[in-house]
């Protein structure tokens, strides 16, 4: 078992002394969903669903639970993820870091279908030494539901024994299609399910229940779930059992965590949670949650990361710790006291990115396929982030894309662009990109009557229009692109190299469009939903050549720098 897992209450002082100040939720802002927790010694590492960008499983380090350094994806190699065609959040789902034996386990969906009554995906563990890896190849594990996770009953209460664990889908009309939380063995060494297989938890009447994570304290068995769908009726349950197979018994008193029926709370959807304790007995949840522009309205920013401190009542069921807020107990807050942890700050990374470095910084994910020379370079014009122009913004294959996660509200995203397009089949430029049918695009291209020019657009549910006219840039210039958030609009701006003044180029942008909420189509009544909307908004640079000729454009930097934290979710 884990040292997150086995970690049993030494000191449950209130007055213990904190060092190492207040958690600020979110911990982890902008599209980083489905956070599973894990301590390592003194090491606490966040492992976030990253769907149809790479690397995939985007990971955390922190020493005191307040401050987060981003360490980048774990799946870097095509072996161990292929995301080529996989549909708009489709691709990792949920998944489930873990540690034993010396090495870290990883469980991850890779998710093909999402659309109508079937999903299908398969689930898949690897395993290292290291998170730097090197990572095994895939081993599979049962694909028959997602959110897999792994538990290790390892300790000097535990029996050594892992159980696998994951939710089952149901597609079948008459029955719901969560249909409750599987286990089975887990044999380490032949890395396979072994025995007989248990249904231990059907949820309760919020129903929709998945994400399990299993937990041991005090001779008792937990298990954390996320139930009532993943929008603003979400929630954290916890179940409990003497045993890991069961029967398990829920809550009485009902969800541990939940935004719903309290709209004006600035951090909404929250659910999604699982647990870690500290050496001293201190335990808190990771869950994710969402800030929507204005109540209950679009989120922009995607579903991202806070914690909660979690105190244990004497009958040995979780609670949100600190004083309840005015929405109830079981609302999450947005400051946490830390942990009696010394601070261990982390370097801020710089605003601009002069891509001076052999690969790409952790704060960069491409778009379903990995980065290779053959679309993209730092070599081959040093200072530059050099992109081959790869098929169109609309396509699930082979984008030449590269972009950040938008992680407030208001912020500024610029760049300088050098390109040559010959044809109207070529362009390259800045992306406000949420999926293949949802993001606005500033771009250099080729128009017959004027050559080269700059044109936007817009991409709305696959609906292609070009805003405002095209605006000539002569021959031999590099450009400077602005791409300009505040709240629900976006602004783009340029100007040639020489120029110090930026000149608007097209029409303002509704930035609504580019949400978790915008992008969910389908019908809520059955639960089968043409598209989902999982990930959050991005900025980023890109390049297309429909001709197939690969146009170069080399990118001298890239500058994300936020103008302003207003507070959202509030009227």
């Amino acid at each position: 078992m884990t040292a997150a897992q086995t970690v049993h209450d030494q000191d449950r002082s209130p007055n213990r002394p904190r060092t190492a100040g207040t958690i600020v939720n979110p911990v982890l802002p902008g599209f980083h969903p489905d956070p599973s927790i894990l301590r390592v010694g003194d090491d606490y590492y966040i492992a976030t669903s990253t769907f149809e960008w790479l690397p995939g499983v985007a990971v955390h380090h922190s020493r005191d639970l307040v401050h987060w350094r981003p360490l980048g994806g774990l799946l870097r190699e095509e072996r161990l993820i292929d995301l080529t065609g996989r549909p708009d959040s489709g691709g990792v789902w949920a998944p489930c870091l873990s540690f034993t034996d010396g090495l870290f386990h990883l469980v991850y969906s890779d998710v093909t279908n999402l659309s109508g009554a079937f999903k299908d995906l398969r689930n898949h563990v690897i395993t290292a030494p290291s998170l730097d890896g090197p990572w095994s190849d895939p081993a599979p594990f049962p694909s028959h539901g997602f959110d897999p996770s792994l538990f290790h009953d390892d300790g000097p209460e535990g029996d050594g024994r892992s159980w696998a664990l994951w939710m089952e889908w149901d597609h079948r009309p008459e029955q719901h299609s969560f249909a409750g939380i599987l286990l089975q063995e887990w044999d380490r060494e032949r890395r396979q399910v072994t025995g007989p297989l248990h249904r231990i938890f059907t949820g309760t009447p919020l129903a929709h229940t998945e994400g399990p994570h299993l937990y041991r304290r005090d001779g008792r068995y937990y298990l954390t779930t996320a139930e009532g769908g993943t929008s603003w009726a979400h929630a954290v349950t916890v179940a409990r059992a003497t045993s890991p197979t069961g029967p398990y018994e829920a809550d009485p008193s009902g969800p541990l965590l939940t935004s719903a029926g309290h709209e004006q709370l600035p951090l909404q959807k929250a659910g999604h949670g699982s647990l870690v304790a500290t050496p001293h007995g201190e335990w808190y949840l990771a869950h994710l949650v969402a800030r929507p522009l204005s109540p209950l309205g679009s989120c922009v920013l995607g579903r991202e990361t806070a914690l909660q401190r979690i105190e244990w009542t004497e009958d040995g069921w979780p609670r949100l710790g600190g004083p309840p807020g005015p929405d109830g107990d079981a609302s999450p807050r947005t400051t946490v006291p830390g942990p009696a942890l010394a601070p261990v700050p982390v370097p801020v990374p710089p605003a601009r990115d002069t891509f001076d470095q052999p690969r790409l910084g952790t704060v960069w994910s491409t778009l379903r396929r990995h980065p290779r020379p053959s679309w993209l370079s730092l070599a081959e014009r040093p200072g530059h982030l050099r992109l081959r122009g790869g098929q169109s913004l609309g396509s699930t294959h082979e984008q030449s894309l590269v972009a950040r996660r938008q992680q407030a509200t208001d912020f500024d995203f610029t760049t300088r662009l050098e390109a040559d397009p010959r044809t109207p089949q070529q362009m390259a430029g800045l992306v406000h990109y949420y999926n293949s049918t949802l993001w606005h695009y500033a771009h250099l291209t080729w128009d017959e009557q004027r050559g080269r020019v700059l044109r936007v657009g817009v991409c709305e549910h696959g609906r292609y229009l070009e805003p405002g006219m095209p605006v000539p840039v002569p021959d031999g210039h590099a450009v400077e692109l602005r791409l300009t958030v505040h709240a629900e609009k976006g602004d783009f701006a340029w100007r040639t190299s020489d120029q110090g003044t930026w000149q608007r180029l097209g029409p303002t942008l509704d930035v609504t469009r580019l949400s978790d909420e915008s992008a969910t189509q389908g019908d809520a009544t059955t639960g089968h939903f043409t598209s989902w909307g999982f990930t959050g908004a991005f900025a980023g640079l890109c390049a297309q050549d429909l001709t197939g000729a690969g146009m170069t454009a080399d990118f001298a930097w890239a500058e994300y720098r936020e103008t302003g934290r207003r507070t959202i979710g509030s009227v």
